[in-house]
């Protein structure tokens, strides 16, 4: 009972770290800022996502009325001037707005705070980079996203099973682990691509999406994970170390950043490339 009972904390708490660490890490989580200009305080959250279907907001909680920002910013990547959109005062926030753009399209911007001769920059060096996507609907995106979490949490119960010889089903574990990764990764997660950035697939080998690519290896070792425990029964572990493996994959691929060198709209070309193939060298698609 106390070896159960761990396993499923640990199981649980494990799961719930990682679910933080991705929504922190990834590229489109928002820059937030506490800064103080000429003695005023300043503060808001500046957008890294958006949907194609509106300007993105930008705004900056200001309520000392002598405090003014100016928005710099330019298309990424490119090499194009930056420009300068003035922020209007809205009651205690300035506020400005920044053009839609197309799927996979991207802005790089900063935030330029001033009062009585004093400024800021936020970000202080590199500047936030905002990614527009189309939207997916709720039921799906809700349904991808509760599959990976659930998914997650049976892999981690099957690999610390198997680990520490917990009385748990290795079979059922890995058949639940990897019915949920299909279904949630292989199925769901190339529709929700579809909707966001209209390609079904964008890891190897048409691309180098990092997030395509870490749920295919991941489901893939779960695969062969499963097929190895079908002939385990209490007492006999058939499989185990397979599990364990697999379930050290999944950590691998759920600590690297969702969205990591994602889709990314090319201005030039007009094509969707992931940032990272086109440093290499990789094909893009």
């Amino acid at each position: 009972m106390k070896r159960a009972f761990m396993i499923w904390t640990v199981t649980f708490l494990s799961t719930l770290a990682f679910l933080v660490w991705q929504k922190v890490s990834g590229p489109t989580y928002e820059v937030k800022f506490h800064e103080t200009v000429a003695g005023a305080h300043v503060s808001g959250r500046l957008l890294r996502t958006h949907s194609i279907n509106a300007d993105m907001p930008v705004t900056v909680h200001a309520p000392d009325e002598g405090v003014t920002a100016v928005v710099q910013w330019r298309r990424y990547p490119t090499s194009e001037d930056w420009q300068d959109l003035p922020m209007t005062r809205d009651g205690q926030v300035l506020r400005a707005v920044l053009p839609r753009q197309k799927m996979a399209g991207k802005l790089e911007y900063h935030v330029h705070i001033s009062k009585d001769g004093q400024s800021v920059q936020v970000p202080p060096k590199t500047a936030a980079v905002a990614r527009y996507k189309g939207d997916v609907p709720a039921m799906i995106l809700i349904t991808h996203v509760t599959c990976m979490i659930v998914g997650m949490f049976f892999s981690t119960a099957c690999g610390l099973t198997a680990l520490l010889g917990g009385r748990g089903s290795l079979r059922r574990l890995s058949e639940l682990t990897f019915l949920f990764l299909l279904v949630g990764g292989c199925i769901l997660g190339p529709i929700v691509q579809k909707y966001a950035f209209n390609a079904y697939w964008t890891g190897w080998p048409f691309g180098g999406d990092w997030t395509d690519n870490k749920l295919a290896v991941g489901a893939l070792v779960w695969l062969v994970a499963g097929l190895r425990c079908r002939a385990s029964e209490p007492g006999r572990p058939v499989g185990k170390w397979w599990a364990v493996a697999a379930m050290i994959t999944i950590f691998i691929a759920y600590g690297i950043p969702h969205s990591f060198h994602g889709s990314t709209l090319d201005y030039k070309t007009g094509e969707h490339i992931q940032a990272l193939a086109r440093i290499i060298g990789l094909p893009v698609g």
